[in-house]
C-alpha cells in the first residue's frame, strides 16, 4: 500500500488528470501535499482558500441555510469549480480528466480544543469526455488540536482524490483506501454519497455500509425513501424510539412491539414535541454478520421492506443496548426509547453478559439507563407460565434489586397495548418456513412482506410451480 505523498505524487505524474482545489476552514492541507512531493503543475489548475463569508458568499453565493459547513456549501462549491475548468479549459483540453476538490470543515480554533467536522467531496471525470461525478463525505475530526485535524484532513482528502481515479470499480477497496493512512480515532466518516455514470451500476447504500463493515462509520441512517442521512443532523433534537432487531424477514411481532412502544413513549414526550419523535428500526452489524446475513440482496430487502413500510432505519456497530445509547446522547438530548422483549431484558440483566468488561454490570446497566433514557418491555408468553412482564424475567439475582428500582423510578415501564397472538412470531421460524415452502409464514408477516418475498425471491424462497 503506497503513502499519502506516493498517492499525490502518481496523481500529479498523470497528464490526464487536472483540476482545483477549494478548501475552507483547515488550512489547505490537501493542496499542500500535492505541492510538497513536486510536479503539481501537472495537477494544479488553482487552490483557493475563501475565509471570510463575506468572500465566500461573493464567490458561491449565499445558502438558504446560512451555514457554511454543510453540505449545500460544499455543493456551491463544487459546481463553482468545475463549471470553471470546463469554461477556461476544456477548449485546449479536450480529453482531460477535470476534477475539483473542495471541502468545509468547521476545526477546533486557538480558543478551544475540540473536535470538529466537515464536508468534503470530488467532482470528476472518470473517463475522458464522460459526465461528471459526485463523491461527498461528512467525517468527524477526533483529533483535539486543530494542527491535527488539519493533518488528518490533509490525508484524507488526498485519500480521498486518488481513490476515485484507481478503485472506482472496486466497492470494498473504494471504501478501504479512504482511510489507508489514517487510524480510527482520527477522522470517522459518517456519511458518503454518490452520483453519476462513474456508480451508475452502485447502489450508495452498499457503500455505506462498508463504512460500518469497516469501523470507519458508528452508525448509518437510511430516511423512508432509502436515502442516506447524516445521523447527526436526523437525531438533532429528536426524542428516538428504537427497536433492535434482525427484521430478517420484518414480521407482526416487529411491528406491534412498535405500535405499543409508540403509545407508551408518546406520553413521556413533553407537550408539543410530539413532531420531533423519530421511530427507528435499528440492526446490528453483530446480527448481519450472522450466517447468510450479510450477502448484498439480503441486507438490501431488509432496509427496502422496512422503508416501504414508512420506517427510517438505522444500521450501526454497536451490539450493547448501552453503547447505542451512549451514541445517541450524542447528537440528542431529548427522550430515548428502548422496546425491548422479556428475553433482551432477561440478557440486560444478566451478570455473565458483563463480566469480560472492566467497569461490570452496574456501570454499564447505569449507562443505558441515563437520565434521558427509558426500556419499555413488550412482554411474551412462556409455555405453561402464562404471560410474563419485567417483573417476571428470569434476572441474576445480585440485580433483582435494581431491577425492582428501575421499575418504580418509571425508567422499566411494561408495555399494555400489545397483541398476544403475535408472541409466538419468530424470526427464525419465519425463514425456516420460506425454505422449506411452508406457505404458513405469510400469516405471520405484513401482506407488503409477503408478496415482495415471493415476488424477489428473498430470504430463501423459491417460485415452486404448482
Amino acid at each position: 500500500m503506497i503513502n499519502t505523498e506516493q498517492k499525490a505524487l502518481s496523481i500529479n505524474l498523470n497528464n490526464d488528470i487536472y483540476g482545483t482545489f477549494a478548501e475552507i476552514g483547515a488550512g489547505q492541507e490537501v493542496a499542500r501535499y500535492f505541492f510538497k512531493v513536486g510536479g503539481a503543475a501537472g495537477t494544479v489548475a488553482k487552490t483557493m482558500s475563501a475565509y471570510d463569508m463575506a468572500v465566500s458568499d461573493s464567490i458561491y453565493g449565499r445558502g438558504e441555510s446560512g451555514r457554511y459547513v454543510c453540505e449545500e456549501r460544499l455543493q456551491r462549491m463544487l459546481n463553482r469549480e468545475f463549471s470553471l475548468l470546463e469554461n477556461r479549459l476544456r477548449q485546449d483540453r479536450p480529453s482531460t480528466q477535470f476534477f475539483a476538490f473542495a471541502n468545509t470543515v468547521a476545526a477546533s480554533s486557538f480558543k478551544t480544543k475540540s473536535t470538529g467536522h466537515g464536508w468534503l467531496g470530488v467532482r470528476f471525470q472518470s473517463k475522458p469526455n464522460e459526465l461528471p461525478s459526485d463523491v461527498i463525505l461528512h467525517v468527524q475530526l477526533l483529533d483535539n488540536q486543530n494542527y491535527l485535524q488539519q493533518e488528518a484532513l490533509g490525508i484524507i482528502g488526498v485519500d480521498l482524490v486518488y481513490t476515485c481515479f484507481h478503485y472506482i470499480d472496486e466497492s470494498e477497496k473504494f471504501i478501504s483506501s479512504l482511510m489507508a493512512d489514517l487510524s480510527l480515532n482520527r477522522i470517522e466518516i459518517d456519511m458518503i454519497k454518490v452520483k453519476g455514470p462513474a456508480f451508475a451500476k452502485k447502489d450508495p447504500r452498499l457503500l455505506n455500509l462498508e463504512l460500518i463493515k469497516y469501523n470507519f462509520s458508528q452508525a448509518i441512517i437510511f430516511d423512508e425513501s432509502g436515502k442516506i442521512l447524516q445521523p447527526s443532523d436526523a437525531l438533532y433534537k429528536s426524542h428516538p424510539l428504537i427497536l433492535r432487531g434482525s427484521f430478517r424477514p420484518p414480521t407482526h411481532v416487529n411491528f406491534d412491539m412498535i405500535k405499543s412502544g409508540l403509545d407508551a413513549f408518546k406520553k413521556d414526550i413533553p407537550k408539543g414535541q410530539l413532531d420531533n419523535l423519530l421511530v427507528l428500526p435499528e440492526i446490528s452489524m453483530s446480527k448481519l454478520l450472522e450466517p447468510g446475513g450479510l450477502e448484498n440482496e439480503d441486507f438490501l430487502a431488509r432496509v427496502d421492506l422496512l422503508s416501504a413500510l414508512g420506517h427510517k432505519v438505522m444500521i450501526s456497530n454497536k451490539n450493547s443496548f448501552h453503547d447505542l445509547n451512549s451514541y445517541l446522547m450524542k447528537f440528542t438530548s431529548g427522550n430515548i426509547g428502548f422496546v425491548v422483549g422479556i428475553y433482551n431484558l432477561e440478557a440486560l440483566f444478566d451478570e455473565e453478559n458483563y463480566k469480560e468488561d472492566k467497569y461490570g454490570a452496574l456501570k454499564l446497566i447505569g449507562t443505558l439507563f441515563s437520565r434521558q433514557t427509558k426500556v419499555y418491555v413488550y412482554p411474551a408468553e412462556k409455555k405453561g407460565k402464562g404471560i410474563f412482564h419485567s417483573a417476571d424475567a428470569n434476572i441474576s439475582n445480585s440485580l433483582i434489586l435494581l431491577r425492582q428500582l428501575l421499575i418504580e423510578e418509571k425508567r422499566i415501564i411494561d408495555l399494555t397495548n400489545y397483541h398476544p397472538d403475535h408472541f409466538n412470531i419468530w424470526s427464525r421460524d419465519v425463514i425456516k418456513m420460506i425454505e422449506d415452502g411452508n406457505n404458513n409464514w405469510q400469516d405471520m408477516v405484513p401482506q407488503l412482506v409477503a408478496d415482495t418475498v415471493i415476488e424477489k425471491n428473498l430470504f430463501g424462497h423459491e417460485n415452486r410451480l404448482i
